[in-house]
């Protein structure tokens, strides 16, 4: 294995956990800053309101969206078990 190789695979693993990782992270950035924004509005400055939709949302896209971040994981999981049996 050369550092080619090394250096392809970590560019693709670094892909992969930013596909995977993106749209929990994307979101529920998205509803911290709308509640923020409402809190600051109505001067509710409740610690556990933001976690609690935090939560929530990051649950639901798990929900929706895990099936599809399993089969992304396994793919770049089964490419490296690849490249490792034919090296």
């Amino acid at each position: 294995m050369d550092t080619a190789m090394i250096s392809e695979l970590l560019r693709e693993g670094v892909w992969v956990v930013l596909k995977v990782c993106g749209p929990m992270l994307l979101l529920s950035m998205l509803v911290g800053v709308l509640l923020a924004i409402f809190q600051a509005v109505t001067q509710i400055h409740e610690q556990t309101l933001s976690f609690i939709f935090k939560v929530v949302v990051v649950v639901l896209v798990l929900l929706a969206a895990g099936g599809w971040m399993m089969e992304t994981l396994l793919d770049y999981a089964e490419e490296i078990f690849q490249v490792m049996r034919t090296r």
